[in-house]
């Protein structure tokens, strides 16, 4: 099958999906074109049926996503007399929609559309957790669209050899600019894949509270099925945090979801930290190597123990639990992967360095350290140096200090 024939799959599998996952009766996925006027690219009802002919829906609702670029839902009464309602929505009768934006590229290349998904059903109303999981599968298919864009490109160009640089390539500019412009906080990230593509990841974004949201997670091994696992996690993790105001119903929201589209056997660590301009963190550990706070003004190392399993190993399992501290002026906090804490030498396949030694390590550098990005560098340095270059599994390392009161 080629490349574009496995594109239209997947839409075609994201739409059904998005119409499963929400209750709606039909699913539509819109590209804009250049005048203005939309085409629609997939359009099935429920069930997985593809819509026959031109489908109607309310084109003015996806112009308002398309103008503010923000995901919306709609409910409307039952009178039908219509009032200042769009005539599409009127002669439909339709009770509800949602339609979330979708944007591939920059400059004159760039790809915009919807998904859109409607229903006439007098008992669904669509909710919040609706809204965030759709608005997840938009920046999927933004994603997917952008990869499955690359791909074929490659293909083109060389053979697999050629398309796994480039997926390394694609996967390095997924990964997100470390923010600069956040007062009170010095923040940096690094990563280094074991193979060509990486399981790790890290996100960095503000909430809509005007909190920093730091993420960094780890898939089941390496290579190019963990990065697509990777990109779809991480996807669905930014929609849900931004959208739902509660961090533990956020990542409740993303488990129930990405549970049931993984193998088994597979899952997801995941560490979220939501830092506060006050320095107020709420931090939750889903299975994820703890995390370690340097304490200034002791000297001490605290430990951020797991609130709950990976991702994908218990769909309907409630993260009800996480903890909030404060960080004051020259508090660290260090996330990282356990590609650090199981580094080792090649020839002492036993020495483990361990959150021990790495804690070792991490101490008197967070002391002596002028910002977070030489503290990182020095720290991998220092556990390279331990493993003698051996680089075994993915490693990805943030830190987060605290630098003043704001």
């Amino acid at each position: 099958m080629t490349g574009k024939a496995d594109l239209e799959q997947l839409l075609g599998y994201i739409v059904d999906a998005s119409i499963a996952r929400t209750g709606a009766e039909r699913g539509l996925l819109l590209i804009a074109r250049k005048d203005g006027e939309l085409d629609v690219r997939v359009a099935r009802q429920r069930g997985g049926e593809e819509i026959v002919g031109k489908p109607r829906f309310s084109t003015s609702a996806v112009k308002r996503v398309l103008e503010t670029r923000q995901p919306r839902k709609d409910m409307f009464n039952s009178s039908g007399d219509g009032g200042d309602l769009a005539a599409s929505v009127v002669d439909l009768k339709l009770r509800a929609l949602m339609c979330v934006p979708l944007e591939v590229g920059e400059g004159e290349r760039a790809l915009r559309g919807a998904l859109y998904v409607d229903s006439r059903a007098a008992t669904r109303e669509f909710d919040a957790r609706d809204l965030s999981y759709f608005s997840a599968l938009g920046v999927q298919i933004s994603v997917a669209l952008k990869s499955a864009a690359s791909h074929v490109e490659s293909l083109e160009r060389a053979r697999l050899e050629r398309s796994l640089e480039i997926a390394k390539a694609v996967q390095s500019n997924l990964m997100p600019q470390v923010p600069r412009d956040v007062p009170g906080l010095d923040v940096f990230g690094w990563y280094r894949a074991a193979e060509r593509t990486s399981g790790d990841f890290y996100d960095f974004f503000k909430t809509r509270d005007g909190r920093l949201a730091v993420m960094v997670g780890d898939v089941t091994g390496h290579g190019p099925g963990s990065a697509l696992i990777t990109s779809q996690a991480q996807a669905s993790l930014r929609a849900s945090i931004r959208i739902l105001p509660d961090l533990c119903e956020a990542v409740t929201e993303v488990n129930a979801d990405i549970s049931g589209r993984m193998d088994d056997g597979n899952f997801v660590t995941l560490f979220v930290a939501l830092i506060a301009p006050d320095g107020t963190t709420q931090v939750l550990n889903a299975g994820h190597t703890p995390p370690q706070i340097f304490r200034a003004a002791t000297g001490e190392i605290q430990r951020i123990s797991a609130h709950g399993p990976a991702l994908g190993m218990m769909g309907d399992f409630d993260y009800s639990f996480s903890d909030t501290f404060r960080m004051e002026p020259g508090d660290t906090l260090l996330v990282f992967t356990d590609g650090l804490t199981e580094a080792r030498p090649a020839d002492q396949p036993e020495n483990l360095l361990g959150e021990d030694g790495l804690a070792a390590r991490y101490a008197p550098l967070a002391r002596d350290a002028q910002d977070a990005q030489r503290l990182t560098e020095a720290l991998v340095k220092s556990v390279l140096d331990f493993a003698g270059g051996n680089c075994e599994d993915d490693m990805t390392v943030v830190a987060v200090r605290r630098t003043q009161e704001t």
